[in-house]
């Protein structure tokens, strides 16, 4: 069965994208700590980070950390926050989210329903941010 990411990536189920590429996507999650909090997902459903190909793995981790750059410019903050979790979903997955102390990195402080017009701008200051970055 197909996880709710692969069903996000194939159009089955909605989702605010704000990178693609042939290997790894980045969509906003519909939970989000702090406002800009993306997941970046490879393509290809594998569900334990530790059991990923090192160069697909990289792959991931190269794509997280220009999210980290675009939510760092988007939501003006220093820092990006990143959580490898791998309980919500079986599907690999890395948060990446404008944090500005300690209480942004929790899972017990994400909003259950951010509005979606909060979510559309999101979406829109993360892609501005991403084609400033080139």
């Amino acid at each position: 069965m197909a996880s709710v990411f692969t069903k996000i990536i194939n159009g089955e189920l909605p989702g605010r994208f704000v990178y693609e590429d042939d290997e790894v996507v980045a969509f906003l999650t519909i939970a989000p700590f702090t406002q800009g909090h993306t997941l970046v997902v490879p393509r290809e459903e594998i569900d334990n980070w530790q059991d990923v190909d090192p160069a697909k793995f990289a792959k991931v981790m190269s794509v997280s950390q220009l999210i980290g750059k675009a939510v760092c410019k988007a939501f003006d903050t220093e820092r990006a926050g990143v959580i490898i979790a791998g309980l919500e979903v079986p599907h690999l997955h890395v948060h990446v989210f404008p944090a500005r102390n300690l209480s942004d990195f929790g899972f017990a402080n994400a909003d259950p329903n951010p509005s979606p017009e909060s979510l559309d701008e999101a979406q829109a200051k993360i892609r501005e941010a991403l084609a400033q970055l080139g």
